[in-house]
């Protein structure tokens, strides 16, 4: 460092300098250019870096915006979309979202975590808390919305009950309230699994009936499990499902009746064998039954039936049959019978289209073949009619869908 001539009194400059007079002159040369000289060479660019020096203080002192979607306070927020949580000049520490119905909404960061996002829909007519915090923050950030409610709802109608136990052949039925246009969504928010596992499809067959069954009749003792994800799921344009349930049926023992209407007879097995063989009289040629295979659907100890409710005019009005057992929406059923010969049955076709077994006026006699058969049954038990000179019952006809080749039920999947 050089230190400037200092002239004397005389204006002459003196070739010999004092200590005091040194000392004077150091203590003359500016703060700065001292410190600049006694720094190091990483000191020394910091310090003449001044851009980069102020860059840093002001990033250091940024404090962390968290902005969440939907806006805190909105009342009639959409439901359609996912929520999300983002920051500006930070990371995100947290985020937990939950709904007054007590659920919480699942999300996920992306990589630089400076965005949150909902795995899911936030639920319709729910109020919800968000709570995020930022990387080193000590105060949380909390919002409030609350979405609005759908216009038009549908909900589906299941069978069997829940908590029920069904014979082998027994479906999971489920009819809308309302059409369905979208049944890929519709349908994918719907699910059947059993256990013992097995393959389970669904099949249209209609736009307000999905059915759904394995390839072959379900194992005994089988529990099945129904899963109704259906709220907020869009089925037609503003029309949004209600329902989120899961419901459990089981599968009781096997039981397979096989009526031959060419001998008139019915054979009972139960779980393989053999368990009764009755006498019975079918449809008339001029009624004939369905045949095919058919499922026991409703049950009624005793019931009315009135031949204007299936088409056939006047021809009879019975207010007391006993022991019915439905097997087609249109009207077959197998069932007791009171009014005919004993000999009719095992011997002549004589009916409107029905099943009928021998059977006593008031239902109460455990004697007679329609009791015992009656008895002997649950819903969803299978019933096979075979020689009946008449055609295969469609499969939407009643919970029989089981006349469907697999491919052809799996044809009618939307998924």
């Amino acid at each position: 460092m050089g230190v400037q001539h200092i002239s004397n009194g005389s204006g002459r400059q003196s070739g010999k300098w004092s200590r005091r007079g040194i000392l004077a002159a150091l203590g003359a040369v500016p703060a700065g250019a001292a410190l600049a000289g006694c720094s190091s060479s990483t000191d020394a660019a910091a310090t003449t870096d001044g851009k980069g020096a102020t860059a840093s203080v002001k990033s250091a002192t940024k404090k962390a915006t968290i902005t969440v979607s939907p806006v805190s306070g909105t009342k009639k927020a959409d439901f359609t979309t996912p929520v999300e949580v983002t920051v500006a000049d930070g990371t995100l520490a947290s985020v937990t979202v939950a709904g007054n119905d007590g659920a919480t909404l699942s999300g996920t960061f992306n990589a630089a975590k400076t965005k949150w996002t909902s795995a899911k829909n936030p639920f319709s007519g729910t109020k919800y808390t968000v709570t995020a915090k930022a990387q080193g923050a000590t105060d949380e950030t909390v919002a409030t919305f609350t979405t609005k409610s759908p216009g038009e709802t549908f909900i589906g109608y299941f069978t069997p009950e829940a908590d029920s136990t069904s014979g082998v052949g027994m479906p999971v039925s489920i009819n809308f309230t309302h059409a369905v246009k979208d049944r890929a969504a519709v349908q994918k928010a719907i699910t059947v699994t059993a256990e013992p596992e097995v393959e389970v499809v669904g099949h249209w067959f209609s736009d307000t009936r999905l059915d759904f069954r394995p390839e072959t009749y379900w194992a005994k003792g089988t529990k099945i499990t129904l899963s109704l994800e259906l709220k907020d799921v869009e089925g037609s344009d503003g029309i949004y499902g209600v329902q989120s349930k899961d419901v459990t049926f089981h599968i009781g023992r096997e039981q397979i009746s096989t009526v031959d209407l060419s001998t008139k007879q019915m054979t009972v097995k139960r779980d393989g064998a053999t368990y009764a063989s009755y006498p019975v009289s079918g449809g008339n040629s001029q009624h004939t039954t369905w045949s095919g295979i058919m499922v026991i659907s409703e049950r009624f100890k005793q019931t009315r039936m009135e031949s204007s409710t299936v088409g056939l005019g006047d021809e009879y009005d019975i207010s007391d049959v006993p022991h019915a057992q439905r097997l087609t929406t249109s009207g077959t059923f197998v069932h007791g019978n009171y009014w005919a010969s004993t000999s009719v049955f095992g011997s002549e076709n004589t009916s409107h289209g029905c099943v009928g077994l021998h059977d006593a006026k008031g239902a109460s006699d455990s004697s007679v073949a329609g009791y015992k058969f009656y008895e002997s049954s649950i819903l969803g038990d299978v019933v096979i009619v075979k020689n009946s000179g008449e055609k295969t019952v469609e499969a939407s006809n009643g919970l029989n869908g089981w006349n469907l080749s697999w491919a052809d039920w799996k044809a009618g999947s939307a998924v």
